[in-house]
Formats: structure tokens, C-alpha cells, sequence
């Protein structure tokens, strides 16, 4: 793995603090862990990396309800019940009822992987420690056939977390950290070229500082995200948008054309919807 180095791809705008970070964790073979808000591209990243060192990808989307335990493996005993008691003759061989998980997946992948571990923070306060010994060491034991899964190639794990809740120290000590910023207008500039070349430039100056202002409005529930800004462009491109149709005196009161993909909760509608009629009264 000491001959991979990331340098971005043609399709993601990667800056060169993320690059280092990604270059690091690979070097030092320990799981990066990429923190940032929603919509900075973090779940993206781990296909680019795959991509990028011609890697397989193996992604382990997290939900509230998911255990470390079914990214090993999973035991149907209840199927396994069932078929006894129906005489099915494959109730004896266990391994038919054994689920093999993610990293069961990664481990056993004829050429390093890139493991995704999706928004870790969604899971219980555990489940990151549950997980350590296993990273660490790159084997697990199946305690229903005795057998140990080891890595056959050490996978290039990237974890992502949204900040949801805190994570424990023991498993931040077991991780190259990189927390990716909001990208600046002139990132974003570059983001939107990569998804749009040749877009207008009036067009997405405008809506930049659109977008820019309303990310600054007090009070938010949930501010737009390079997604939605991408998607707000999209529909702006579609509809042939004069970018004077943007421009405002009081770009932070008022709601943008096409708001519908920029803002995402009835509070903030409102909330802009307030601001647009004091500025008006103010004005008056």
C-alpha cells in the first residue's frame, strides 16, 4: 500500500489537507475517520478513494438499529429451528445459516478493499468500541464453526460521522482524524465547474452569493449543502435563470427562486418568509 497516493479524481475536488489526510491514514494502515456536516461530500470520498487506488468499494451504511455484530456475521438460529423441525437435511451444516457481513466481506476480498463505514455516529454509544479489536487486528473469531476470518489483504477503511454524538476515546486514538470544512466560494466555484462545465459564470456567481447569504441566515434549522447547491443549479440551468433573477438589495430576506431545493423544512421557509415582510415593513 506504501506505492498508493491520492491525488483527487476528475470527478471530486479534493483540497490538499484532505489529500494529505487520505495519503496519512493509508501510510500508517489505521481507519480514517472524516468528520464534516452533512453534504461535504465525506460518503463520496470513499468512492473516489476506491476509484482512485483502482480499489474494490465495500460500503456499511449504519443505522440506529445496527450492531458491530452483523458486520462480522450473522447466526439465523430461528431458520436454522425452523428446518429441524421440517427435516430439511441442511440443518447439518451450520455455515448455511451464517450471514457473512461487511467486513467479513472486506477480509475476505481477493484484492484490498476500500471499506466504507457510513455515519457511525447513528449507531448505539458502543458500537465504535465493539469494533475495535477487530480493525486492529484484522480477524475475527465465528464461534459456531471455530473458525477465524482473517484479512487476506489489509482493506483501506474510511468511517464517517456526521457529529451526532461524541465517539469514544479509545476508538479516536485508533484513527487518523480529518474533519472537512464547508468549502469556501472559490472551492465551491470549482466543485460546480467539475458537475456543470462551461456553466455560466454570471449565473453561478449569483447564486453563490445566494447560497453563501442564506448559509449565514440566523436561526437556520438546516443550512444548505453543496448537494442542494447542486441540485438549486440544476433547476436554475433547466429553466434558463437570468442571474439578475437572483440579485436583491436584501438577498438575506428574501426567499430565492426554486427555494424548494435549497431549503428543506417548512420553519425555515417561514423563518425567511419573516425576515423578507420586516425588511419590506422597514423599507416601507
Amino acid at each position: 500500500m506504501d506505492d498508493l497516493r491520492f491525488e483527487g479524481t476528475d470527478s471530486y475536488v479534493a483540497t490538499e489537507d484532505l489529500i494529505v489526510a487520505v495519503n496519512a491514514a493509508a501510510r500508517l494502515r489505521r481507519p480514517l475517520l472524516i468528520k464534516g456536516e452533512p453534504g461535504t461530500g465525506k460518503t463520496v470520498l470513499a468512492r473516489e478513494v476506491a476509484e482512485s487506488f483502482g480499489r474494490p468499494l465495500i460500503e456499511w451504511h449504519v443505522k440506529s438499529t445496527t450492531k458491530a455484530q452483523q458486520g462480522l456475521y450473522e447466526y439465523d438460529a430461528v431458520a436454522r429451528l425452523r428446518d429441524s423441525q421440517l427435516g430439511d437435511p441442511k440443518v447439518h451444516d451450520i455455515t448455511n445459516y451464517i450471514k457473512p457481513g461487511k467486513l467479513w466481506e472486506a477480509f475476505t476480498a481477493s484484492k484490498a478493499p476500500v471499506l466504507l463505514i457510513d455515519e457511525i455516529d447513528k449507531a448505539d454509544i458502543e458500537f465504535p468500541n465493539d469494533l475495535l479489536l477487530e480493525l486492529a487486528r484484522m480477524e475475527f473469531h465465528v464461534y459456531e464453526t471455530g473458525e477465524t476470518i482473517r484479512a487476506r489483504h489489509r482493506p483501506i477503511v474510511l468511517i464517517t460521522s456526521n457529529n451526532e454524538k461524541e465517539l469514544p476515546d479509545a476508538f479516536l486514538r485508533r484513527c487518523f482524524f480529518h474533519y472537512i470544512r464547508f468549502p469556501d466560494a472559490e472551492t465551491m466555484a470549482r466543485i460546480v465547474e467539475v458537475h456543470f462545465p462551461g456553466i455560466r459564470q454570471r449565473l453561478v456567481r449569483e447564486a453563490l452569493a445566494v447560497f453563501y447569504q442564506l448559509r449565514e441566515v440566523p436561526g437556520l434549522k438546516k443550512k444548505p449543502s453543496t448537494s442542494e447547491l447542486l441540485d438549486w443549479l440544476k433547476l436554475l440551468v433547466a429553466e434558463d435563470m437570468p442571474p439578475e433573477a437572483l440579485r436583491s438589495d436584501d438577498t438575506k430576506s428574501v426567499l430565492p427562486p426554486l427555494y424548494g431545493a435549497l431549503l428543506k423544512n417548512e420553519q425555515d421557509v417561514a423563518l425567511l418568509q419573516r425576515l423578507a415582510f420586516l425588511a419590506r415593513r422597514e423599507g416601507g
